[in-house]
């Protein structure tokens, strides 16, 4: 039997199929290849995985590192530059015992490079969160005060991903575990008495911490917190950058995405959607953005995963995250 198509209904046809094979191209999960040998002897609880396969139909190059942090000998630390950058080369370098990851973290300023997140190391604060953004032009008398995310790992190596208060009178950090609207007002810095009155907070005791944001995942969904946390004005969560996120699973297993950008028709970058996706189809059930752009960096026993995008050259960071 020979089956006969109305020519009226072939242009619907071929709309339909053309559509049908860009919807199953949109949610198709992206296939990651082990690549622990192209870094040298790893050791356990400790794999790396390279993907190539476009985002959206654009070239991408990612990595990621799955730790195992219920693996009592692996350990998740930080270092800072103390009032300088350095690139994660250089503090990959300065270890006399060498780590097996290096990583870019916290947004920071150029001016006295300084840290505009947290940063934890041995539960001592390094670094705090930045809660007063002042205005421009006419409302330059006015602030914003956001509650920015970070993550944290605790001494029996639990990860949680929460929005936190931080001051420098106090030796431990809050947290919410829900996301806290920033608001505005014309005062430059409140009491930590008022801040906190804006949302149940707890003190999170960890061991390690580091701040970035936005939240990308909660419970498992695509849930990302930029307007609470103002990280990106206007449309810019739509703009596709290098990216270096972090997150985690279920089973206590540490993710760290790394996506290169901005160079067309090889890499091209990730959105927060975007990079939100990949690491759901990972499996983290939270995870949050870190500093991206050029700071963008991930270092496997001192060998580079992407090529950053400036230049190709690594840019100087206040702090990073090492693994060993």
């Amino acid at each position: 039997m020979h089956l006969k198509i109305d020519p009226v209904f072939i242009p619907k046809f071929i709309s339909l199929l053309v559509f049908s094979c860009a919807a199953l191209n949109a949610i198709a999960q992206h296939q990651w290849q082990n690549v622990d040998t192209a870094f040298g002897p790893l050791p356990s609880g400790i794999h790396v995985y390279r993907s190539t396969d476009p985002i959206d139909g654009k070239p991408s190059i990612a990595y990621y590192v799955r730790i195992d942090l219920a693996n009592k000998a692996r350990i998740v630390s930080a270092r800072v530059g103390n009032g300088k950058r350095y690139t994660p080369t250089q503090y990959f370098e300065q270890e006399s015992v060498k780590p097996v990851i290096v990583m870019n973290t916290t947004f920071f300023e150029f001016e006295h490079n300084s840290n505009l997140n947290i940063v934890m190391r041995d539960g001592q604060m390094l670094a705090y969160q930045q809660h007063s953004l002042p205005g421009r032009g006419k409302d330059t008398l006015t602030y914003r005060h956001p509650f920015g995310s970070a993550i944290g790992i605790d001494k029996r190596k639990r990860i949680d991903i929460a929005w936190l208060y931080t001051d420098s009178t106090r030796s431990i950090p809050y947290a919410s575990q829900q996301p806290i609207p920033f608001f505005k007002d014309s005062i430059a810095k409140h009491s930590a008495a008022a801040m906190l009155e804006k949302g149940q907070f707890r003190k999170w005791k960890m061991q390690t911490a580091f701040g970035g944001g936005p939240v990308l995942l909660q419970d498992g969904q695509i849930l990302i917190t930029n307007n609470e946390e103002i990280k990106f004005a206007g449309k810019a969560i739509d703009d596709k950058h290098p990216r270096t996120a972090i997150g985690y699973t279920t089973d206590r297993q540490l993710i760290l995405l790394v996506v290169e950008g901005r160079f067309p028709g090889k890499a091209e970058g990730a959105t927060l959607k975007q990079e939100a996706q990949l690491l759901k189809e990972i499996g983290c059930i939270e995870a949050m953005n870190l500093d991206g752009g050029g700071s963008s960096c991930l270092l496997i026993n001192g060998k580079p995963t992407i090529t950053p995008s400036d230049k190709g050259a690594q840019r100087p960071v206040p702090a990073v995250l090492v693994g060993f």
